[in-house]
């Protein structure tokens, strides 16, 4: 590039740096496509460049758009004319100049392929379109020395810039310049759809170059747009198909995906989906995504891009992963089944992972995450197939899915894969984990399957990994329990259990006392869990791994040495847990755990079946918490009912006191009709004293224990729960539910 070049390089980028494409995008004309009138500003920068505009030229335009160019010409030459057929458009346009200014600058509403012999003769004339094939009227109208610069059809109807210039002898010489590439990227198809602003645009540009991801994954967190829709108009204006998982699913062929680099595919965003005609199809969530290497690497005479949103891409990529992987699995069952002698031998089970039945995994979990459900389960009967979630305790059936036997064989398989679970064992009971991220949530499936006589049951338990921690005040707790829990936490040292069945919400109080010792910041916690539920900022928080020899007693007897001031182990389960557990507290660190027990008494049976010393766990423990979930009563319907007959029976047997009520929910949009939203811990609470220890230390009998701790103040579940009933939290019904038959009535206290 010589030095003429250079300034006339550097004049354009002056121009287009002080006039924002994004000026012109707009407009109030909603009908107007506007994007598409607006060539992208690497177009216009070699089109400018080619035309060497100098200052004191007048210039003549064919085909003024959105007025873009025409502006940066004005800002170029001394004097631009410029035609435009539509009305419309022009009138736009020329609201734009009026607003910028440019008096320099004169649009005519028509049609340009005559040019404007009044206003000639012309420098440059720069013909926008195509359309214009009849070029002898406007180089009639160059002047001595001019050119005229045109966009004509190349190869392929390629966009071709092209030079004409009359000779010293009069006769027009034509020229092919470049190849120009009117392509927009997605960044600069938002823009002119009017979603993303330049600023918001170059900054996503530099986030994307950054972390090396495309730029409509870092706008699309921006954009307050569902992803179907945001894809279908992308696909649009791009001119690509756009499809949902649903359609594509029955035309993947999975066998693609072995003939291509993991690696590329990746990379390039791209998964094949089928071939045909000597055609491949293939699927992503980039519309900028390039196939050009596909053709140098394989023998494919088209490629056709599919877009589809980023959820329906990596669902698509997992089954067609997961497909892979089954067939393998399901032809190395096959083989290890070939040497048994078959039931039946006319009967002959596909030995293929179907790809509907992947999605239809996904869209279970996905229902359950939707409805809050604890767990998944999958029963097979004689006649059905039975499909329930657990929400708030109770189980109800998912009655919109249909499934033959087959079908929840091949269900199974892929909760089998999913688990890293051996599929041609059908025959005892199986254990795994998988991950999932829904909602910006991440979960930890604990997944097993159970031989049953019918077929293979399953149970997902779903455990949300992150999520906004329970405060104090939201575990359900009394004033004075919410007050002697916050004490419990500023002990400099002892052993606190948190007691309850499975799905209990144990960790969730311990979390909420952890999340305020966070806040505080005065002390070092260190937690050891399995899986590690929440991340709270200030705690350093490690998951066991028993597969790899890491255990709770391992991460124990190593935590002692990081000076910790608390100590979080997510369950005491066998008797080198405890021992350790209770060392810790020996060596003056409060340490928290949950352990599995019926009421705060039982406990401590449970401690002395782990071999715990009595004396140990009479100096070492101060407290005890146990808990239970019952339903919570939606607030949205909640009313005022008359009682139980039965269950006032059982709660009063004297007599019923005069200021009792009850509440229940009557079911609305707002709980899906069940009258109940979450759930709400009943709370049973025993500090322990000097006669519990005396109790602890001798071994009384349970029975004689818990009249003990009745008499030193225990806050028994059924007092929990009927502050709860008469507060309107959860309905009377539940305490039956919560309440063993021989604690509904109030117990008698020193009765041993």
């Amino acid at each position: 590039m010589n030095q003429s070049d250079k300034a006339v390089a550097r004049r354009v980028t002056h121009a287009m740096r002080a006039l924002p494409r994004d000026h012109f995008i707009e407009m109030s004309d909603a009908s107007l496509v506007v994007g598409h009138s607006i060539p992208p500003t690497n177009a216009v920068s070699e089109i400018l460049q080619h035309a060497a505009i100098m200052p004191e030229h007048k210039v003549l335009l064919i085909g003024t758009g959105a007025g873009y160019v025409a502006a940066l010409v004005a800002k170029l030459a001394s004097q631009v004319v410029a035609l435009e057929v539509n009305p419309a458009m022009a009138r736009q346009a020329q609201l734009r100049f009026n607003d910028l200014g440019l008096d320099n600058l004169v649009q005519r509403n028509t049609n340009g392929a005559q040019g404007a012999a009044d206003l000639g003769p012309y420098d440059r004339i720069l013909v926008s379109t195509p359309r214009v094939t009849d070029k002898a009227p406007l180089m009639a109208q160059l002047a001595d020395g001019g050119r005229l610069l045109a966009i004509e059809q190349g190869e392929n109807d390629s966009p071709l810039l092209t030079r004409y210039e009359i000779s010293e002898l009069g006769a027009t010489l034509r020229r092919e310049l470049a190849m120009v590439d009117f392509s927009r990227d997605t960044g600069m198809t938002l823009l002119d759809m009017g979603m993303v602003d330049q600023v918001m645009l170059s900054a996503a540009r530099r986030i994307a170059r950054d972390k090396k991801l495309p730029v409509i994954k870092v706008l699309r967190d921006q954009l307050n747009m569902e992803d179907a829709t945001l894809y279908k108009r992308l696909a649009e204006e791009k001119g690509m198909p756009f499809a949902a998982i649903d359609d594509l699913l029955p035309q993947v062929q999975p066998e693609l995906m072995e003939g291509f680099s993991r690696s590329f595919l990746d990379s390039h965003h791209l998964i094949p989906l089928k071939v045909e005609a000597h055609g491949l199809q293939v699927v992503t969530d980039d519309p900028d995504s390039s196939v050009a290497d596909i053709f140098h690497m394989y023998p494919y005479e088209q490629v056709e891009k599919v877009l589809v949103t980023p959820n329906d891409f990596k669902r698509l990529w997992t089954t067609v992963e997961l497909s892979l992987q089954g067939n393998a699995q399901q032809m190395w069952a096959a083989r290890a089944e070939a040497k048994e002698e078959q039931k039946d031998l006319l009967h002959k089970e596909k030995t293929q992972v179907e790809a509907h039945l992947i999605t239809l995994c996904d869209a279970l979990l996905l229902d359950a995450v939707s409805e809050g459900a604890s767990d998944l389960h999958i029963e097979q009967y004689k006649q059905r197939v039975r499909i329930r979630l657990r929400v708030d305790g109770d189980l109800h059936d998912l009655n919109h899915y249909k499934l033959s036997s087959q079908e929840a064989r091949g269900l199974i398989n892929v909760i089998k894969i999913r688990g890293e679970m051996d599929i041609a064992e059908k025959r005892l009971p199986q254990g795994g984990r998988s991950q999932l991220t829904a909602g910006g949530v991440s979960y930890d499936l604990r997944i097993q399957v159970q031989p049953s006589l019918h077929g293979e049951a399953a149970v997902i338990r779903m455990l949300p990994q992150s999520g906004n921690i329970v405060a104090i005040e939201d575990l359900g707790m009394t004033a004075k329990l919410m007050k002697d829990y916050r004490r419990l936490l500023q002990n400099p040292s002892g052993l606190i259990l948190v007691v309850g069945p499975t799905g209990s919400g144990k960790s969730t109080t311990l979390y909420a006392g952890l999340s305020e010792l966070a806040k505080d910041g005065c002390r070092k916690v260190l937690t050891i869990e399995d899986p590690i539920e929440y991340s709270i900022e200030g705690i350093q928080q490690t998951r066991a791994r028993p597969d790899i020899g890491f255990s709770f007693a391992d991460g124990m007897r190593s935590f002692v040495r990081l000076d910790p001031d608390v100590i979080l182990v997510g369950e005491i389960r066998d008797t080198e847990t405890a021992l350790e557990a209770i060392r810790a507290s020996q060596t003056g660190h409060v340490v928290l755990s949950t352990l599995h027990a019926n009421d705060a008494v039982d406990a401590l049976q449970r401690l002395y079946d782990l071999q715990v010393h009595a004396n140990s766990i009479a100096s070492e423990l101060i407290a005890v918490i146990s808990q239970k979930l019952a339903k919570r009563i939606c607030p949205q319907c909640r009313e005022e009912v008359a009682p139980d007959p039965a269950i006032l029976s059982e709660l009063f047997p004297e007599q019923v006191p005069d200021s009792f009520r009850c509440f229940e929910g009557k079911g609305c949009e707002a709980c899906n009709g069940r009258g109940s939203r979450g759930r709400v811990a009943v709370v049973e609470y025993m500090q322990v004293n000097s006669d519990i220890r005396t109790g602890i230390s001798l071994q009384y009998p349970i029975a004689q224990l818990r009249a003990s701790a009745l008499d030193s103040g225990l806050v028994t579940m059924r007092d929990s729960a009927l502050a709860h009933v008469v507060e309107g939290t959860i309905p009377l019904s539940e305490l039956p539910r919560v309440l063993p038959s021989e604690r509904m009535a109030p117990e008698k206290r020193g009765a041993w």
